[in-house]
């Protein structure tokens, strides 16, 4: 099988999660770097590409060069999709510049600025036929599929509450004065947009519950937080969500819990049975059916369901995580990729979060945010899909 060739913007120099994508996307063998243009200025750029064995040709100093470049070249030499892994201020116009050229796209959250961008991305998308992908990269953990499963499929029964935090500490201290080039785009609202922790990865938990549960958020009274003094933009969230159908849910988002590295958890309780699963130790799902005893899931064993199964790569008792469950979202990705380059439809549904789920977490941290500076204690916080007229329609 001839591989993907894959393109990426951003992640040169100093970038954390560009390095995740590289390693993810290789890891399976289907995919290979092929261009890239991977920081914001053309010095920078095409020295990350040389550092990482980028042929001179396709190393390229900014994104509109690439673009311009790969679409100059034979199509069977060209890139197969675009990862973009650039701070969140240029996710819209690289997306929809590619989308538009009917090039595939994997892009990193939050998928957009404003709900208006994601619109106008939504209806680019429809029109083009590309496959496009959010990197919510939680939901490609093995036991987090075990979780949907479950709960998709009953076991739970009726779904009462759901609390998820996702907790670190590491912006504690005002580390965006101190050079930390993560830390400084990350709080700046003109590169980050209009939230802080609740965009950062509050935007994770968000898409955790709607992708274990299936639930949709009806209202939010949301309290967000900006603890340390100077910065401009929350490093706490404190919610109450209600949820269509009746189910509760409560969220914490915080950025500046002492001593927290990456506590993502979730906790969902119904009618039958309840289930926990807690990100720092993925391999495990803890279900606690109602009147009998509490039993420990472990990944990798062939009592799990297909889809969890098929997210592994090891047997038990081996370690799987993080990086992992990226390359399960690439993995999927190239599927979709062939088969659309091929006119037929995927052998199973896509797993990997999509653009309408990039386009409703945008609007829940515009919601969250509205919540926020508003002295109401319930917001309605119901999401419709953009529709291709540029009207509104229900989801579903």
């Amino acid at each position: 099988m001839e591989k993907l060739k894959m393109g990426m913007v951003g992640g040169g120099e100093g970038s954390f999660i560009g390095a995740v994508h590289r390693r993810a996307a290789l890891m399976d063998g289907q995919i290979e770097l092929a261009a890239g243009a991977l920081s914001s200025t053309p010095e920078k750029a095409r020295r990350s590409g040389r550092a990482l064995g980028l042929p001179e040709r396709r190393n390229y100093g900014s994104w509109e060069e690439m673009l311009e470049g790969e679409l100059a070249l034979p199509e069977e030499e060209r890139i197969d999709f675009v990862s973009i892994v650039t701070p969140n201020h240029m996710h819209f116009p690289v997306a929809l510049a590619f989308v538009r050229a009917g090039i595939d796209v994997v892009c990193d959250k939050p998928l957009v600025h404003t709900s208006g961008q994601a619109g106008e991305l939504v209806r680019a998308v429809e029109e083009a036929g590309v496959v496009f992908c959010v990197t919510y990269n939680y939901t490609g953990y093995p036991m987090v599929r075990q979780a949907r499963h479950m709960v998709r499929s009953g076991e739970l029964g009726e779904i009462r509450k759901v609390i998820v935090e996702y907790s670190q500490g590491w912006l504690v201290r005002r580390l965006e004065e101190a050079g930390d080039k993560q830390a400084a785009w990350r709080t700046d609202p003109a590169l980050a947009g209009a939230a802080g922790a609740i965009g950062d990865i509050g935007s994770h938990a968000e898409n955790l519950v709607a992708t274990v549960t299936g639930l949709e958020i009806s209202e939010i009274c949301a309290d967000l937080t900006t603890f340390v003094e100077g910065r401009r933009l929350d490093d706490d969230g404190n919610l109450l969500l209600r949820y269509e159908g009746g189910a509760k849910g409560v969220m914490i988002s915080s950025q500046i819990s002492t001593g927290e590295e990456n506590n993502l958890s979730l906790r969902i309780y119904g009618t039958e049975g309840g289930l926990r699963w807690r990100q720092e130790e993925p391999n495990h799902l803890l279900f606690t059916p109602f009147g009998e005893p509490s039993r420990i899931l472990r990944r990798g064993n062939p009592y799990l369901c297909e889809d969890a199964r098929r997210a592994t790569r090891l047997p038990a008792g081996h370690p799987e995580a993080f990086i992992e469950a990226f390359a399960n979202l690439y993995l999927e990705v190239a599927a979709a990729i062939r088969a659309r380059r091929e006119g037929r439809a995927p052998e199973r549904p896509p797993a990997f979060p999509t653009v309408y789920d990039g386009a409703r977490g945008v609007h829940f941290i515009e919601k969250v945010v509205e919540s926020s500076r508003s002295e109401r204690k319930w917001l309605d916080a119901r999401w419709r899909v953009p529709h291709p007229e540029g009207a509104e329609a229900p989801k579903g």
